[in-house]
């Protein structure tokens, strides 16, 4: 898939929303999936999203892609319309 430019904003507004290392993410992805009927590889454990977000936490930000700046809207998207609800 052909990279894309990210903005600033955009860029800078994900990684403070998402408040987790990419290892803790990890971690919690697997821990959240964990379960006796659960038979998810480590590397697939959690949903779609989840692992997403996880591989554009890896990557330089020279190498996202369209994909990744969709996917990144919307994570950003939805935690303000959640932390909104919150108040």
């Amino acid at each position: 898939m052909a990279k894309t430019q990210v903005s600033d904003e955009l860029w800078a507004e994900f990684h403070r929303v998402v408040n987790m290392t990419s290892r803790e993410l990890a971690e919690w992805l697997r821990a959240d999936s964990s379960s006796e009927t659960a038979e998810a590889l480590p590397r697939q454990a959690g949903p779609a999203t989840g692992r997403h977000v996880l591989a554009i936490l890896g990557k330089r930000r020279a190498d996202v892609t369209d994909d990744d700046v969709v996917l990144m809207e919307c994570v950003v998207d939805r935690i303000h319309v959640e932390r909104r609800a919150d108040l």
